[in-house]
């Protein structure tokens, strides 16, 4: 199996900044170090084509973006100060999730280390998103014809509003999110399945409810493409999740979604979207035993 990653590509930031931007270095340390990664390959991926990009988002932002012709209120928007190592940055994020879905089409399941980029509207970034790689790489499947019908699993404590966005009109594309009713973003774009849960949410009402969600999305769907965003943030320690989950909770949504795509033999790419928690270490664990779980299971 293959497992991207991109934390070689620093993303500068102001100090202070609540993006947690070393969580990416300290997971890909972790994940290289375990002996069940031993028999599996860690690949740093190229950019993403600028003909792949513009599948999803509209050419006047891409070319903003690139050259810095953001405008304050855009830079804002997105959260991040533009430079060009943060355009860097989210070329080659972008370029893991593709390069992950052409992976996982030939050898059933691909990882990124990053990804999960939902906030990425068609014409816009906002909420720590620039692009959103799930989108891109879902149009670039089908549009090269290796796939007919995508599924997102988006499992981020926010709600995917800017996949939503890109996909609404592509009705092979199934957009499911389940994420916090009083959280960011706080006008919500509906996808084609979205459940809210009240703050302080916890294990068992959050597990019931995927539980019978799975078979109800899947039988709209119908997918042969599979994408999960196995955000840590429903995380009871999370500085900007107000769900109440804890580590054994999100173990047992990951072997949950998990189970259930490789039942149906629909390959699948896992980004690891957000994840905030007051300790670093404790979002650290929880990308850990979301990527061991699919590299073991």
């Amino acid at each position: 199996m293959q497992v991207f990653y991109t934390d070689r590509f620093q993303l500068p930031l102001p100090d202070g900044h609540r993006f947690p931007s070393q969580k990416y270095r300290l997971l890909r340390e972790r994940v290289a170090a375990a002996t069940w990664m031993q028999q599996h390959e860690l690949v740093e991926p190229d950019a993403i084509p600028l003909s792949e990009l513009v599948r999803a988002h509209d050419q006047a932002y891409v070319h903003r973006v690139l050259t810095g012709a953001l405008s304050a209120s855009e830079i804002r928007r997105i959260g991040f100060p533009w430079s060009e190592k943060m355009v860097e940055r989210t070329l080659r994020a972008t370029g893991a999730t593709y390069m992950a879905t052409l992976a996982a089409l030939c050898d059933g399941r691909a990882i990124t280390l990053a990804g999960g980029t939902h906030h990425a509207c068609h014409g816009h970034g906002e909420g720590y998103c620039v692009f959103n790689d799930c989108a891109v790489a879902s149009l670039s499947m089908h549009a090269q014809h290796r796939i007919k019908r995508v599924l997102i699993i988006d499992l981020d404590v926010h709600q995917g509003n800017g996949t939503a966005d890109i996909m609404r009109e592509r009705e092979w594309c199934y957009t499911f999110s389940m994420h916090g009713a009083k959280n960011y973003p706080f006008r919500k774009i509906p996808g084609d399945c979205d459940i809210e849960f009240a703050d302080g949410t916890s294990d068992h009402e959050y597990l019931e409810t995927l539980r019978t969600a799975l078979d109800y999305v899947w039988a709209a769907a119908r997918p042969d493409l599979v994408f999960y965003l196995a955000g840590a943030d429903p995380y009871v320690g999370d500085g900007l999740g107000r769900l109440a989950l804890s580590k054994e909770g999100l173990r047992l949504r990951d072997s949950m979604v998990i189970d259930r795509v490789t039942t149906e033999g629909v390959p699948l790419v896992v980004t690891m979207a957000g994840g905030y928690g007051i300790n670093i270490h404790d979002t650290v664990d929880i990308h850990y035993q979301t990527v061991q779980q699919v590299v073991t299971t």
